[in-house]
């Protein structure tokens, strides 16, 4: 469902005024406005095929990563603060893969949450946080969630950014056509007041088939916009509007487990020294191995094969607070696109226990990928 208002970029001159963000309560309401993102740049030529199955999984997170989110803004926002807790609950309880923890600090969090009231509300679209420095937010709230007919919806919707979901009124098998002079005059109008290029990047544009999950359309989705009447020309049944149900539908929970499937740890095997493994793994899949050293020394870790695969380690830690089991990110390297295999340069310490994460985004000629300790 739509949510939110512009990106990190907007200049001042094009924000709207912060009042009519403070209470979000009627249809007409603000909506999420991504971020715009560089194309994917390969280092040498890619056929179809291959560049397919990378962008397929570019911006998804390997299974089993906690992702910590960390909120900027000192109260008053906390009954906003709860809306989004809350939300990151919803999206966990699924269930799915991902764990959530909620930190004090910026710099251990790879979601940074503001609550700039005016600024529109926006999330980078799953790994594409980690491209920004640790001092900025990754994800911004433009108005009040709570009390906000809304605002649930809001914090879901921009959760499912943050896991790597793109809007879903911009799915090429959507079928939409567009009354575009309209739509670019009703996003050019209060509540948002966007210019044509940021209502052609979230609204107009179709986003890359490859991207999208499945081949047809979900107009209930979490991530679909509330539109207006006379907006849409095709689908005729949208014409009069178009205002999805509210919370995570069924095809966001399918499309969230085949991503993330729940339990990813379950029975892991162990990765030792100079062993190394082979997998035959179809793109997207992973593959999660168990490491204890015995010694304490410097390590290195990589595929092997011609394969397109992102490769993180992360260390197995107990909250010294909770008293719970959880994950830290140590290391990663994607070589995706690229002409060299996945490598990690780290140091590990005996006693501790590591798993190590493969996750394929193309398999290569052979169909299979190799990983190995040293």
């Amino acid at each position: 469902m739509g949510t939110t208002g512009t990106s990190a970029e907007q200049t001042s001159s094009s924000l709207p005024d912060e009042a009519e963000f403070d209470t979000v309560t009627g249809p007409d309401h603000p909506l999420c406005a991504l971020p715009p993102e560089p194309p994917r740049i390969f280092d040498e030529p890619l056929d179809g095929s291959r560049t397919s199955a990378i962008l397929e999984s570019a911006k998804k997170w390997v299974n089993g990563t906690t992702l910590h989110y960390c909120f900027l803004s000192d109260p008053p926002y906390s009954k906003d603060k709860n809306v989004v807790s809350d939300a990151f609950d919803a999206w966990k309880e699924i269930p799915i893969g991902l764990n959530f923890e909620h930190v004090a600090q910026p710099a251990d969090a790879e979601i940074r949450i503001s609550f700039q009231h005016g600024k529109g509300s926006y999330s980078y679209l799953g790994r594409d946080a980690l491209t920004r420095p640790q001092t900025m937010e990754t994800m911004n709230f433009g108005w009040a969630l709570s009390g906000s007919d809304f605002g649930r919806d809001t914090a879901l919707h921009e959760i499912g950014h943050a896991i790597g979901l793109p809007h879903e009124h911009q799915n090429p098998f959507a079928g939409i056509v567009w009354n575009e002079q309209a739509v670019l005059d009703y996003f050019a109008g209060p509540p948002n007041r966007w210019d044509e290029d940021k209502t052609r990047w979230n609204v107009l544009r179709k986003i890359d088939a490859d991207t999208v999950q499945g081949s047809s359309w979900d107009a209930d989705s979490i991530m679909h916009y509330n539109f207006q009447a006379g907006l849409i020309q095709q689908p005729t049944k949208y014409q009069q509007g178009l205002s999805p149900a509210p919370g995570l539908s069924d095809r966001d929970k399918t499309w969230a487990q085949k991503f993330y499937p729940p339990s990813p740890d379950e029975d892991l095997k162990k990765l030792k020294p100079f062993q190394a493994q082979s997998f035959e793994l179809a793109p997207a899949e992973q593959v999660n191995l168990l490491i204890k050293p015995s010694a304490t020394r410097s390590y290195q870790i990589g595929t092997f094969g011609s394969s397109d695969a992102v490769l993180v380690l992360f260390e197995r830690v107990t909250d010294s607070k909770s008293g719970t089991k959880t994950s830290r990110f140590v290391a990663g390297d994607d070589d995706s696109g690229f002409a060299r295999n996945a490598l990690l340069r780290v140091r590990l310490v005996a006693g501790r226990e590591y798993v190590v994460r493969l996750r394929l985004h193309w398999p290569g000629l052979s169909g299979k990928t190799a990983i190995m300790m040293w």
